[in-house]
C-alpha cells in the first residue's frame, strides 16, 4: 500500500515539494470547487442514478478532471455538490479514470489493514483507518454497462473511502478517538483562519 493518504497527494498543512506554478494554480482552483468539512452535503446519502445520458457521462468526465487537477486519487459526487451515487478514481498516474455508478460492496475480506487516509474535503487531516484488504464491488459505468470490480490494496481502500462519502460517512467516523479529536482541532483552527481572512 502506498504511503500517500487516500485522495490527497499533498495539502497546505504539510510541507510540499516544489510544484510547477501552473500545476499549483490548477490544483488551488480545483480545491475551491470541493465541498469542505461542515458542508451538510458531506453528511447526506446520495441518490441512486436511474438515468444514463450524456449529462451523466459529462458529470463523470468533469469529476475525473477535477480529481486530476486537485492531485487526488478518488472523488465522490457529494464532494462536488451533486447528490448522485457516482464516484471516480485513478490509482496509477496516466491510467484512465474509472467511474462507478450506484456502487455496492458485495463482499469484503476478513483480512483488514490500517493505513493513513486523507481527504480533499478535510484539508490538513490525516488519520488511520482500518478497512478490508479485498472487496468485490458491483455497479455500473457512466454509460449504464454493468461492472464487477475485484479490488485489493490501495484500489480497495479508495473505492471504500468514496462509497463512504456517498453514504455520508467521513474518515473522522472511522478514526481512532485520539486522532479524531486532533483532527477536529485542526479543522476548527482552519475554519477560524478562513473566517479571519474573509473578515480582513
Amino acid at each position: 500500500m502506498s504511503d500517500e493518504p487516500v485522495e490527497v497527494a499533498e495539502d497546505e498543512e504539510r510541507p510540499a515539494p516544489a510544484m510547477d506554478p501552473e500545476v499549483r494554480a490548477r490544483r488551488d482552483a480545483a480545491l475551491r470547487l470541493v465541498r469542505k468539512y461542515g458542508d451538510p452535503m458531506l453528511r447526506s446519502r446520495a441518490l441512486e442514478i436511474d438515468r444514463f445520458d450524456e449529462r451523466l457521462v459529462d458529470e463523470a468526465r468533469r469529476m475525473g478532471q477535477l480529481m486530476h487537477d486537485s492531485l487526488g486519487i478518488g472523488l465522490a459526487a457529494t464532494q462536488v455538490g451533486t447528490m448522485h451515487r457516482v464516484l471516480v478514481y485513478r490509482i496509477e498516474s496516466g491510467a484512465p479514470v474509472a467511474a462507478l455508478v450506484n456502487p455496492e460492496i458485495e463482499w469484503r475480506s476478513k483480512d483488514e489493514e490500517i493505513a493513513e487516509e486523507g481527504c480533499l474535503s478535510l484539508p490538513g487531516v490525516h488519520v488511520d483507518v482500518e478497512r478490508p484488504v479485498h472487496v468485490r464491488v458491483n455497479g455500473l459505468d457512466e454509460h449504464g454497462d454493468r461492472l464487477t470490480i475485484e479490488a485489493s490494496g490501495l484500489e480497495a481502500r479508495v473505492i471504500q473511502h468514496e462509497i463512504d462519502h456517498l453514504d455520508g460517512v467521513l474518515i473522522l467516523d472511522r478514526a481512532p478517538r485520539g486522532q479524531r479529536k486532533e483532527a477536529m482541532k485542526i479543522l476548527r483552527e482552519r475554519l477560524a483562519r478562513e473566517e479571519q481572512r474573509q473578515a480582513a
